[in-house]
């Protein structure tokens, strides 16, 4: 068991005749006691000091796992996230690619039906420019005619009750 300052204090030392001088012997152990006193007075306040700064350094041990385990969720969300995200991205490009797809397959179905319809429209303004040709040449030919020099526009007329003027 150490010793205490009481137990410095009340330490009694036999006498002998030719033994150390009494006032010089009690100066020196008080002295002693008053040194004793402060480094123990210091120890407890270091071991005051010791505990407070383990307790901060349990603490911040404590912050440091909860960071740690912070990150190490943040880090697994954002992999999660980026993921997620990298889905959804393929699901976009597909999704547009059917989109262009389709887009591209009504086109080609509107082209060759429109395609279909000029055809149509040349077949038939072919056959309608024949038929045209066909009538005007028959007029023509209708005019060109000898029958029209020869008929009697005034006996034509006299049939219907009118009179005709003469040009001539």
């Amino acid at each position: 068991m150490p010793l205490t300052p009481l137990d410095i204090h009340n330490k009694e030392f036999s006498r002998r005749i030719r033994g150390y001088d009494e006032d010089e012997v009690n100066e020196f152990l008080d002295q002693v006691i008053k040194d004793y006193e402060i480094v123990i007075r210091e120890n407890k306040e270091l071991h005051n000091q010791l505990l407070a700064v383990q307790e901060k350094l349990d603490h911040f041990a404590t912050i440091e796992e909860t960071l740690s385990k912070t990150i190490i969720v943040a880090q697994e969300a954002a992999d999660e996230v980026k993921n997620n995200a990298k889905k959804e991205a393929q699901l976009i490009v597909k999704e547009a690619e059917k989109n262009a797809d389709r887009i591209v397959n009504e086109s080609l179905a509107k082209s060759r039906k429109v395609a279909l319809e000029v055809e149509e429209l040349k077949k038939q303004a072919s056959i309608y420019r024949a038929r045209f040709r066909t009538l005007v040449e028959a007029q023509l030919d209708l005019l060109s005619s000898d029958g029209w020099d020869t008929l009697d526009t005034r006996e034509h007329a006299a049939d219907k009750g009118r009179e005709v003027p003469e040009l001539y």
